[in-house]
């Protein structure tokens, strides 16, 4: 934990404070149907023409239920879109490298991945996906699936800040403003500097280079039908591979990642991801991909403070985010800085802490602010491998998940499930002094504390349900390349990047099985449709009740009083649920590095 750290900590927070009100004050003018941008001139003719061939009335507003079912059927034709797409592979365009159709189950778990904003992938981008699976399958999703979170955020603000309302916003107008307005723009301007930082960004067949010095590697072997050959036990049986070639892989890479990063997306190119050179090349790139994850989550909660028109709630609420950050980011840090004590035992020099799957061109420090950001972020793109990390700084990517991401968050997703927990902690409070619990003059009732319940309890149980189940059957143990705690961290966080629509993995489990891919494609449905449902829900019940003018007995939303009761809130409620499962994964495998023996 060294000065250069600080110091990069230090302007990476404050760049990012100081971009959040220009972003918000923007989002501001995107989210109003009638919001004038200095992108009209250009984009106003293509949002008309967009809802005269589409038959919108831009003026007519939705129900919470009407908001719903258009999400929930869009997102269905677009996800049927994209397994199509991945099917018909070999008989598409773009397809340099003649790769040949994605199998049934991971088509399935591919679609639903970018359909629901995970990005999980249990397949490598360049062996798997061609040019045009990725740039029409797969980010068409990238723009849309993060549209349809800032839009449920907009929904559930303007549920908090309308006076007997009876709609929160039409869907179609906030998904077509949002890409038209906010993230087609960026994206091209950021496309141009990845591009400047040496990102590629071509149509080219993938290259072939002659290794400096060729080396034999043990593969699995396959049969005729391309199934590995397995031993009496059960185990692959190995051959002898003589490598003297390497694939360069090459793509329209520079646009995809764009928009993998500002709509926390997350989703790879290649496999390796932000750690590759090519999607990730310099330190600079490094830093601005960073800070395009929180780009927008931070921005909405200024536009949350001017929708409801008290700035220093929306403050507020990026406080808690900021301080949660802040010390996750500590613990990882520090973690990855101390290194392990086993390797120390043995002679190894660790001075320079556990740079096991890191980049050396980004070292300990970016790869635990990128693995925090990354994760408190709903993103999941990674510039090192978390599986490598030591038991407390992979622990704390996984608790990040589990808390919901809200810390920041997913575009949209980070800010709506935040004010899930600020209808929680309001009530909370209300109960500690013995008051109806009331948020910026509305009457916080069981509807809302229901609602509020139902959106924290779904990932629990989709999380936990899933993670045990696998833990407990032969396909789930197949998978692990780890036994003991460090197998069930991997399996817990597969479940948990899966229902929190992450995406980041502990990459030693193998997934692209019918069991893995299925049962993660419902954990994804799961964690996003059945926690957006009962957020509409909460925003149109908002949105009928009358604002109350607020009185001496108003718990103050605002100020460090509320921040320490959010903050606080979000923490228990994480801790309480996941610290059961936390226990028999890192911190078992905490106490068996720091200790010479455990008992069982």
């Amino acid at each position: 934990m060294d000065s250069p750290g600080w110091i990069q900590l230090a302007l990476f927070v404050g760049i990012l404070l100081a971009l959040t009100k220009p972003m918000g004050t923007y989002l501001v003018q995107v989210l109003d149907v009638d919001g004038k941008t200095v992108l009209n001139t250009v984009m106003g003719p293509v949002e008309r023409l967009l809802y005269f061939l589409l038959r919108i009335d831009p003026k007519q507003e939705q129900s919470w239920k009407e908001y719903s079912f258009s999400l929930l059927a869009f997102s269905l034709v677009g996800g049927l879109f994209t397994y199509a797409i991945l099917r018909l592979q070999p008989i598409l365009p773009l397809n340099p490298q003649s790769l040949g159709s994605v199998s049934d189950h991971l088509s399935f778990n591919t679609a639903v991945s970018f359909l629901t904003n995970t990005n999980w992938q249990s397949y490598g981008g360049e062996s798997t996906m061609s040019y045009f699976s990725q740039m029409v399958g797969l980010v068409f999703h990238n723009f849309v699936s993060a549209a349809v979170g800032i839009a449920v955020a907009a929904a559930l603000v303007r549920g908090i800040a309308r006076n007997s309302a009876k709609t929160i916003g039409n869907f179609w107008v906030d998904l077509i403003r949002i890409n038209l307005y906010l993230l087609l723009p960026i994206c091209l301007l950021y496309s141009v500097f990845l591009v400047s930082q040496g990102m590629i960004q071509n149509f080219k067949p993938y290259d072939t280079a002659h290794v400096v010095a060729p080396y034999t590697a043990q593969v699995a072997k396959k049969d005729a039908d391309g199934q590995e050959v397995k031993d009496p036990q059960g185990n692959p049986v190995m051959e002898g591979v003589k490598v003297e070639t390497q694939t360069i892989a090459q793509g329209p890479m520079a646009s995809q990642v764009a928009i993998k990063m500002l709509g926390t997306n997350g989703g790879g190119f290649v496999n390796a991801n932000a750690s590759h050179p090519f999607e990730n090349p310099t330190p600079l790139s490094n830093f601005f991909q960073m800070m395009s994850i929180f780009l927008i989550p931070s921005g909405l909660t200024y536009y949350l403070g001017r929708m409801v028109k008290d700035q220093r709630h929306g403050w507020a609420v990026w406080g808690a985010m900021a301080a949660i950050f802040l010390v996750g980011f500590m613990v990882c840090w520090w973690a990855e800085a101390a290194g392990n004590p086993r390797l120390q035992a043995l002679g190894v020099d660790a001075s320079s802490g556990n740079m096991e799957g890191k980049e050396v061109r980004f070292g300990i420090f970016n790869s635990a602010l990128f693995a925090t950001v990354t994760t408190d972020a709903s993103c999941g793109a990674v510039n090192s491998m978390h599986d490598s990390f030591t038991p407390l700084g992979g622990l704390i990517p996984l608790l990040n998940i589990q808390l919901g991401e809200v810390v920041f968050g997913g575009v949209g997703a980070g800010l709506y499930g935040m004010l899930v927990f600020v209808v929680l902690a309001v009530f909370l409070a209300g109960l500690m002094v013995g008051r109806t619990p009331e948020y910026l003059g509305k009457k916080i009732e069981a509807y809302d504390v229901k609602a509020s319940v139902l959106f924290v309890m779904v990932p629990v149980l989709s999380i936990l349900g899933f993670a045990a189940w696998a833990a407990v059957s032969p396909w789930g143990l197949e998978g692990l390349n780890n036994a003991g705690p460090h197998g069930l961290s991997e399996m817990l966080y597969a479940y948990s990047s899966a229902t929190g629509n992450n995406g980041s993995a502990f990459a030693g489990l193998t997934t692209n099985t019918y069991w893995y891919d299925t049962t993660m494609g419902i954990a994804m449905l799961v964690g996003r449709f059945l926690m957006i449902i009962p957020v509409l829900a909460l925003a149109g019940n908002l949105a009928k009740k009358k604002l109350v003018p607020a009185s001496g007995g108003s718990f103050p939303v605002s100020g460090p009083m509320f921040t320490l009761l959010l903050a606080g809130t979000v923490l228990i409620v994480g801790a309480l649920t996941f610290f059961p499962a936390l226990s028999l994964g890192p911190v078992v495998e905490h106490f068996l590095m720091t200790q010479s023996k455990a008992v069982f």
